[in-house]
């Protein structure tokens, strides 16, 4: 096209082939797929971050991170932090607080209901998260960061370098960090399917994010859908599962309170509340808040209606950067971010425990900023005053948020505090421990951790395991022991079942779960009704005899554990089932897994990986109010799986008919012949011989045979969603076919080992 088109004129649009539609007057803009059929299944949300994505999908990240030089590394970061630039320049001389602040908030988007968010993959680069009112500015501080990235590359990740340059800040402000460990591998493209909650926002600016939240009232309908709290399944008031902070494109809370009500005790249960949905109890909450608040200071100096486009809808010449300030110079002493200003300490750039001491010492009075936040100062004219961060000379009063006096006014937390004051010592060991915690909970577990400075200890949040301190069995031994398992009686329902229970509460979000450690032996999960908890005990205690019968007759140092006889127990019922079907297949299986304890297993933590709703094995807990249909709950769980379209279809096709469900129900078992691996599953679904007659709430559904109306078969609608969403049931009708019976069961076998080694850190280099 040589001339510009003019889009009010049809005969201009049709001479480029590249035209837009015009929708509501914009050039460019079409209905795309979801605006057609907003409720359809997502799938595609089980191939995002493709290898064809990353320019580095070859690359060994853990060899060249080790090759390069890291005291260099970290003395290059603390240089740059005191080397302000014009274009940015940096408050007091020290990038240090406001890259302490790019690395919590990269890391604070971790919750521990599903295990998504936080630093791992550091996708505070892309949408939505870029651009969440919260995190205003933080485009600045990655791109400060960047002359480092590019001189070392690919040797280091962002999202090691985002948190490497928090420790480092800390560090040159006089703190002593507990350690930091490397190993996050960096996404590639925004996360299009984790939901960070109802509220509807448009992104252009800050002042137009909906800031609503609940006013405490139990059982009020309120912005955010339901809201509950409790021990995880307990329907109460509070924040809808799986959310943690009090409003989308928050980290935390609103730190003015709720709905900007400026109260400190409403204050306090948003807090505790948010920070107990990220893993954190009373004494780290504490910790990290007064922690984090002795540096630095917080920017009100123009009102938000002001401020420009956050980064995703920022102009093309601002290269990414967001939120352009019209006021000043845009930055530097009219720097705007949540609104409020001013500082917590009189040393803003200096480790001490000046904000407890101000914070208990002084009166505070509400005030605003002028960017019209709420926000309070000391009533006592004679209080400490804090140096401007830019006017040489210049003094202003101290500040504190709505959330700064929660910590005073709560009794849990102001009996805290006042330890802190008590033993600074002991404040900045809290404070430590709970920033590793907070830079490092979503990396599972330790053998994912590289670098000079990981800490020696073994934390209970780490979800440890004993070293392995004898040889592993191997090929005759397997054989024999496959031999030994399937002699106990047991049916390849209970064994399929004992396996899947145990590796499959395995979440990719946060390294969590899994087979290794055999914690399905433990509290909670051996309790869990979705596991069959009698059966299972019966299975155990079986394998557990083998077990312990090996390993006493046992000359050397060999033994097997249970966490692998529970896995081979599924692979030989896996084997014998397909043998049944008429398919000859060896299921791999790997050894080398240990047997933790019940000391070594958070219970309440771990609470939090019980299914609420699981489609492998049909199971809903009723006592949680839904809000969304079944099959997209079972879609978020087959990807926290790290399941291909092909696999989660091959694999529920194969739990079907090997009686998976929890109940050892009927529905989805399309066969005559269970415990046998067919391809019976496939074949009634995509048959047109049978009609599907719906319940009157469209949950269960009766299959009849067309000419005669006779009924045959149940289902749910994590059973018909295969046949129903067109890209599931192509896949299906792959494994229908007369030649796919073969196919499938390899493909089983396939998906079915990649579960059960989901968690298999200590053996492959992810």
């Amino acid at each position: 096209m040589k001339e510009m088109l003019d889009i009010n004129n049809p005969e201009s649009l049709g001479q480029c082939p590249f035209r837009g539609t015009r929708v509501g007057g914009a050039l460019g803009k079409q209905p795309q797929i979801d605006d057609w059929w907003p409720n359809r299944l997502k799938v595609e949300l089980l191939h995002q971050d493709p290898p064809q994505a990353n320019p580095l999908s070859d690359y060994d990240y853990k060899e060249a991170f080790l090759k390069l030089d890291y005291e260099a590394l970290k003395k290059d970061i603390k240089a740059l932090l005191t080397d302000s630039k014009d274009w940015w320049p940096a408050d007091y001389g020290n990038y240090g607080p406001q890259m302490v602040r790019m690395a919590w908030h990269s890391a604070g988007s971790y919750r521990i209901a599903d295990g998504r968010g936080g630093a791992g993959t550091a996708l505070q680069r892309f949408a939505p998260i870029n651009s969440w009112w919260d995190n205003g500015n933080i485009d600045k501080s990655r791109r400060l960061i960047w002359p480092i990235k590019q001189k070392y590359g690919a040797a280091i990740s962002w999202g090691d370098l985002i948190i490497l340059t928090g420790n480092c800040a800390l560090e040159l402000m006089g703190f002593k960090t507990y350690g930091f460990a490397a190993g996050r591998r960096d996404a590639w493209e925004p996360d299009r399917g984790t939901y960070w909650g109802t509220e509807f926002w448009n992104g252009k600016t800050i002042s137009e994010v909906p800031k609503q939240s609940y006013d405490g009232n139990p059982g009020e309908m309120v912005t955010r859908t339901v809201r509950w709290k409790g021990k995880p399944g307990d329907a109460y008031y509070d924040l809808e599962n799986p959310l943690a902070a009090t409003n989308q494109a928050l980290i935390y809370v609103d730190p003015e309170g709720p709905n900007g009500n400026g109260v400190p005790l409403d204050s306090a249960k948003d807090i505790r509340e948010t920070f107990a949905r990220m893993a954190m109890n009373d004494e780290e909450t504490v910790a990290l808040i007064a922690g984090g608040h002795a540096f630095g200071k917080s920017h009100g100096m123009t009102p938000p209606d002001k401020i420009g486009p956050a980064p995703e809808g920022a102009p093309i010449q601002a290269m990414g950067l967001g939120w352009q300030n019209p006021n000043g110079t845009g930055f530097a002493q009219y720097t705007m971010t949540n609104g409020i200003e001013g500082s917590w300490t009189p040393n803003p750039t200096q480790w001490d425990n000046s904000y407890l001491e101000n914070l208990f010492k002084y009166d505070w009075e509400k005030t605003k900023s002028p960017a019209g936040a709420v926000q309070y100062k000391p009533k006592d004219s004679n209080a400490p005053k804090t140096p401007d961060a830019h006017e040489e000379g210049k003094m202003n009063e101290l500040m504190m948020m709505t959330s700064d006096l929660a910590l005073k006014e709560d009794p849990a937390y102001n009996k805290i505090c006042k330890k802190f004051l008590e033993d600074f010592d002991y404040f900045s060991e809290a404070f430590a421990k709970a920033w590793y915690k907070l830079t490092h909970r979503d990396m599972g577990p330790k053998d994912r951790y590289f670098g000079p400075e990981v800490p020696k200890e073994d934390l209970i949040w780490q979800d440890p395991l004993p070293k392995r301190d004898y040889e592993l069995i191997d090929a005759k031994d397997i054989t024999y022991l496959k031999d030994e398992i399937l002699s106990t009686g047991h049916g390849i329902s209970a064994l399929v079942s004992a396996a899947w229970s145990s590796a499959s509460n395995y979440r990719d979000s946060d390294k969590r779960g899994g087979a290794n450690g055999a914690r399905v032996r433990l509290n909670p999960i051996k309790n869990w009704e979705v596991n069959r908890p009698e059966e299972l005990s019966e299975v155990l205690a079986s394998l557990e005899t083998i077990a312990a019968d090996f390993n006493k007759a046992q000359s050397g140092n060999k033994k097997v554990s249970v966490a692998d006889l529970i896995v081979l127990g599924g692979c030989a019922a896996v084997e014998k089932a397909a043998k049944a079907a008429g398919v000859a297949v060896e299921v791999p299986f790997t050894p080398g897994r240990v047997d933790t304890t019940q000391e070594l297993t958070d219970e309440e933590s771990f609470n939090w990986l019980k299914p609420v709703s699981d489609g492998f094995r049909n199971y809903q807990n009723d006592k949680v109010g839904f809000h969304i249909r079944p099959e997209h709950l079972f879609l978020d769980r087959a990807h926290l799986l790290t399941l291909t379209a092909p696999e989660w279809t091959a694999l529920v096709g194969g739990l079907r008919v090997l009686d998976q469900n929890y109940d050892h129900s009927d529905l989805g078992v399309f066969t005559d012949k269970k415990e046998t691996l067919s391809n019976d599953f496939f074949k009634v679904l995509t048959s047109m011989e049978y009609e599907w007659v719906p319940d009157e709430a469209e949950m269960i559904f009766t299959l009849k045979d067309r000419s005669s109306g006779t009924p045959r078969y149940k289902a749910s609608r994590c059973d018909l969603i295969f046949g129903s969403n067109a890209q599931l049931r192509n896949i299906a009708e792959v494994y229908a076919a007369n030649d796919g019976h073969e196919r499938f069961v390899h493909d089983f076998v396939k998906v079915w080992d990649k579960v059960m080694m989901l968690d298999r850190y200590d053996v492959k280099n992810s």
